[in-house]
């Protein structure tokens, strides 16, 4: 569903990222390079856009950083690590998901 408030890219990220099943996590670089033109950076800036809108409900929380550890700080990476944890995700003592277990590979 495309809006006013979101470009052809966001949507293409968006659409990407509502294909990561419950309990797997990507990186930011691996959906940009999957979506094609674009970074790492842009898809945090297009996963940050969500929180203006309620038109789509993207899992948002299953992106990581290519270090398998949650980019945020404060309660929005308390809120991401809970919504992981739930859908199965680990973290090891240091914060780090395990990339070869958990993330995901379409």
């Amino acid at each position: 569903m495309k809006t006013e408030h979101h470009s052809t890219l966001h949507q293409r990220i968006f659409d990407l990222v509502e294909a990561i099943p419950a309990g797997k996590v990507a990186t930011y670089g691996q959906i940009g390079a999957i979506v094609g033109g674009c970074s790492g950076r842009i898809v945090g800036f297009a996963l940050a856009s969500l929180r203006y809108t309620e038109d789509r409900q993207v899992p948002w929380q299953r992106v990581i950083n290519r270090q398998g550890k949650i980019s945020l700080t404060g309660p929005d990476a308390a809120l991401q690590r809970a919504l992981l944890e739930d859908e199965g995700v680990r973290f090891s003592a240091e914060g780090v998901i395990d990339l070869a277990k958990f993330g995901w590979k379409p």
